[in-house]
């Protein structure tokens, strides 16, 4: 097989956007560019564009620690839950919600971290979040017990139409009644 052309600055972004939809998983930026044939640099600008010229699709460019992957625009979720049937329209109850948040703010946390927050065991919505792929380990706590550490996956940042962790709102300011207490 004979090595395919050195894509031009303009041609980049459709050569990312075709090695980011045949791929499997999130993507870093080292291996679009061996794959491109290209410097990373190129790849970076090629991403940024490719964010901009997808904001006006169907599409979103999604970056979670260096590593991207193009997914469906959160204001089109309820048809793509219609043709993707019952599994990506399963709602969350309000402990897996409370959970995804202490997680999301506090990464990484320990399911211990996660239990002193909400105020009770977590042993069940930790283990069905994990098994619905929107939390993941990253890693053991320096603790006794080397206890494990989670943080949102991927999927988290898909299902609630985020970018990343940048995109996450803030946190209600102190003496806010509406406070949650994180």
């Amino acid at each position: 097989m004979t090595e395919p052309p050195r894509p031009s600055a303009e041609e980049l972004p459709r050569v990312i956007e075709a090695l980011l939809l045949a791929a499997d998983e999130p993507v870093g930026a080292g291996a679009l560019s061996r794959a491109a044939g290209t410097g990373e640099r190129s790849v970076r600008a090629a991403l940024e564009r490719l964010a901009r010229e997808s904001a006006a699709r169907g599409l979103r460019l999604q970056e979670d620690g260096g590593r991207y992957q193009l997914v469906t625009a959160p204001e089109y979720a309820p048809y793509v839950a219609r043709l993707l049937g019952d599994e990506a329209s399963r709602r969350l109850s309000r402990a897996a919600l409370e959970t995804l948040a202490v997680v999301a703010y506090r990464q990484p946390c320990t399911r211990g971290d996660v239990e002193a927050v909400r105020g009770v065991n977590s042993d069940r919505v930790v283990a069905l979040l994990e098994q619905r792929g929107l939390i993941e380990q990253a890693g053991r706590a320096r603790s006794p017990g080397r206890p494990r550490l989670f943080r949102p996956a991927t999927r988290f940042y898909e299902h609630f139409g985020l970018l990343g962790p940048a995109d996450l709102p803030p946190l209600p300011e102190e003496g806010d009644p509406d406070r949650a207490e994180l």
